[in-house]
């Protein structure tokens, strides 16, 4: 689980980061649907774990590890991307969309994309733990279930009864 978090935690903090400082934070939810799961099977995938519970809650903290990377790489991003814009660049985006100008200045684009990637961070950890779930639930409905038990150690073979 600790594997397969780090890996798709990598993964989701160099795709937040990038998304977040091109477009914006709100790009992470989408991101995360796929990331969550793929973390959540792979997760099964290494552990092999015995049941169905254990799968799941391994399942379940690898999409959390993953949800906490991304966490990270957003709310940087955010950061780059409130240095970024400013209130002229917002305002001609809103006149080529044919949209009222809202007259913002920089200390309200800081806040509202502060608060913004980390309501929306927060939000993601959760959504890549429930998909970190039910990936590992799906691994364990696959795979998991079709493997065969252990082995017991060999047994004296029982009398027949008369």
């Amino acid at each position: 689980m600790l594997k397969s978090g780090l890996i798709f935690g990598i993964i989701a903090f160099v795709l937040v980061l990038g998304s977040a400082t091109i477009i914006s934070p709100l790009c992470a939810p989408c991101l995360g649907v796929i990331l969550g799961l793929f973390a959540g099977y792979v997760a099964g995938e290494y552990d092999r774990p015995a049941n169905v519970n254990e799968c799941i809650r391994k399942g379940a903290i690898s999409g959390v590890i993953a949800g906490g990377l991304g966490f990270l790489g957003g709310m940087i991003g955010s950061l780059i991307n409130s240095a970024v814009l400013n209130p002229s660049n917002l305002n001609s985006i809103y006149q080529t969309l044919g949209l009222p100008n809202p007259n913002y200045n920089q200390a309200t684009i800081w806040a509202y994309q502060l608060v913004g990637g980390l309501c929306i961070g927060l939000f993601n950890i959760v959504w890549m733990a429930v998909l970190g779930l039910a990936g590992g639930a799906l691994w364990f409905q696959v795979i998991g279930k079709n493997r065969t038990g252990t082995m017991l150690p060999p047994q004296a073979p029982i009398p027949p009864a008369v």
